[in-house]
This record gives structure tokens, C-alpha cells and sequence, in this order.
């Protein structure tokens, strides 16, 4: 019998591991997915484990990935509930979003086994560059803690990789919307809003955002395991290469929210930035994956407006439920 490979997925129970792993599910693998607390078995797994473990803990960590013939490290801690900002002030944080980066690769190394290690990064590492549209070959100059500790972990992989410890591929990745229980972010947040009735604000109208979709980003993890030895060593941009201005992506949002509930569009008003603003916050980003979709023959598949509408009424039924 040929041995399936088995994908070990840290922080499976959360968002974006809860996706990977039904999109895993659907390939002829074996899935141990580990977190916290206990992750969710996709309805089509037809070999999946299910492990609880705090993962700052090295024992825990080594047990959790052993045997592993792909990693995928989804395993973060932002500030606060619901944002980033506070990552610079909790060596919390640190711990958990380098930390446990700097214990894998050393159980790893102990192992022997050089596995793939698929990472969970962020199109923030770059800063603020001297163009909208980015396509991975920008400089990195991260202008707050959350996407330092992002590039730091990034750079440890490398550095294995490098090594042969290990086969790092990392996945930068810009906003992030679609169904499933803590979504987390600007559009389940507005969505929200606007079914409650409340008026949604936003600092520039103008500055653009692209969103992917969660299926579309799980669907990129795939890719990425099945191409990883052509990727390792770097990282990668996954996007739509089509961004919007935020006003127009609320409009939409407000309109969305209208068509299901039958009343009027909220309103959508622009206020001035708070004093904790970052340079980010004020700065558009349009991701080119293009050098991704190369190499994999990835693309995004789910379409915006119909995915809005979807989420929507998701919310609206309760079926998920946003966590900021």
C-alpha cells in the first residue's frame, strides 16, 4: 500500500484552520489537526486525528508534529480581542507568533524528517511601499509589531530552510473575508454593523483593499503543499490582483445588507483617523500572485459580490458567528 503523507495543521480549530482543513480533507492525505481547543473533523476526513495541545510548550509542540510530512502553521496571537495594536506591549504575543516558530524548527531539526512547513504571513510585512500594487519582489519595512513578529518568524524559517531542516514556504496574505465561526476582521465587522442598523464609518474613502476569500486562501495552502519543494525558501503573495476603495467596498456591504433585510442602505461616513492609526491603515494594497499562480497554477475562483451577499445572509441566520 502506498503511505499517504500525513498534514499536520497548527491552530486548526480557529478561522482560517477550520477552511484549510475541509479544503485538506478533500485530498487523499492524512490530517492530524491540532489547537488549543478541539478543531472540528470536516464532514468528507475520512483519516483525521483530532489533538489538543498548548503549543508553547515544546513537549507538547514536538508530540504534535511529529511524523509530519507537511506543517501547516497557522498558529497566532494578535493584541487585544480584536486587533493587532497591542502585539508591541504583551511578550505574549511574541511568544506565541515567534516563539513557537523558533520550538518547531528545533523539534524538527531533532527529528530528521525535513518536512514542509506551510506559514500563515501577512502582505503587512512589507510596510508601506512606493506603490499600491505589490507583487512580493518589494523591501521589507513592517511598520508596527504584529507584521515584525510575522517577518521575524518568517526569517527563522528561512534560515532552516536554508539549513535543510526543513521546507519553508510562506504565504503573505492581505485581507481575508467568507463564512465560518470567528471571522475576524473589516468585514464581518461591518457587516454586523449594518444589520444592527448602525452607520458605518471609515477613515479614506479611497484607500483600496483586496479581499480574498477564504475558500480561495485554503485552496492556495493545497497548492502550496503540492508544489512545496519548488517554493520552499521564500515567500509568496496569494490575492485577487483586483483591489476597491474602501467606500465603494462599504457601499457594497450596505447594499448587501438592504437587498436581505428590505430596509434602506446604512449610511457610510467618513470620520478622521484616532491617534493609533498606522501608516497602514491610510495606505491601499492590491496583491499580484501572479509569480504564485506561475508555479502552482492557483488562481482565486470565488467572486466578490456574490461571496458579500453570502456572508450576509449568513450572519444574518447566525449560522457563524464574527469575533471582531
Amino acid at each position: 500500500m502506498v503511505r499517504k503523507p500525513l498534514v499536520v495543521v497548527l491552530g486548526a480549530s480557529g478561522y482560517l484552520g477550520t477552511a484549510i482543513a475541509a479544503a485538506f480533507a478533500d485530498q487523499p492525505m492524512r490530517l492530524r489537526l491540532v489547537a488549543r481547543r478541539p478543531a472540528a473533523v470536516p464532514r468528507q476526513a475520512v483519516d483525521a486525528e483530532v489533538r489538543t495541545a498548548d503549543l508553547t510548550d515544546v513537549g507538547q509542540l514536538a508530540e504534535a508534529v511529529r511524523g509530519a510530512d507537511t506543517v501547516v502553521h497557522l498558529v497566532a496571537k494578535i493584541g487585544g480581542a480584536t486587533s493587532w495594536r497591542g502585539a508591541e506591549a504583551d511578550p505574549a504575543v511574541a511568544r506565541v507568533n515567534v516563539g513557537v516558530v523558533r520550538d518547531l524548527v528545533d523539534v524538527v531539526r531533532a527529528e530528521g524528517r525535513n518536512p514542509a512547513v506551510l506559514f500563515a504571513g501577512t502582505v503587512a510585512s512589507v510596510g508601506v511601499p512606493n506603490r499600491i500594487r505589490i507583487d512580493g519582489s518589494e523591501p521589507d519595512a513592517p511598520v508596527s509589531a504584529y507584521p515584525r513578529q510575522k517577518l521575524e518568524a518568517e526569517r527563522i524559517l528561512a534560515a532552516a530552510t536554508e539549513e535543510g531542516v526543513l521546507r519553508a514556504v510562506t504565504l503573505r496574505l492581505p485581507t481575508i473575508f467568507g463564512p465560518g465561526t470567528g471571522a475576524r476582521g473589516i468585514v464581518p465587522g461591518m457587516i454586523g454593523r449594518a444589520l444592527a442598523g448602525e452607520a458605518l464609518t471609515l477613515w479614506d474613502r479611497e484607500v483600496r483593499r483586496d479581499l480574498v476569500h477564504i475558500d480561495d486562501v485554503a485552496r492556495a495552502f493545497v497548492a502550496a503543499h503540492h508544489h512545496a519543494d519548488a517554493l520552499a525558501g521564500r515567500h509568496w503573495l496569494v490575492g485577487t490582483g483586483m483591489s476597491e476603495p474602501l467606500g465603494v467596498i462599504f457601499s457594497m456591504i450596505a447594499t448587501a445588507v438592504s437587498v436581505r433585510t428590505g430596509l434602506p442602505p446604512v449610511p457610510v461616513n467618513q470620520v478622521a483617523p484616532p491617534p493609533e492609526a498606522e501608516a497602514t491603515d491610510l495606505h491601499g494594497v492590491e496583491v499580484d500572485a501572479s509569480a504564485f499562480r506561475l508555479v502552482t497554477g492557483w488562481s482565486p475562483r470565488v467572486g466578490r459580490l456574490a461571496a458579500l451577499g453570502e456572508l450576509v445572509d449568513e450572519l444574518a441566520r447566525g449560522d457563524v458567528r464574527a469575533a471582531g
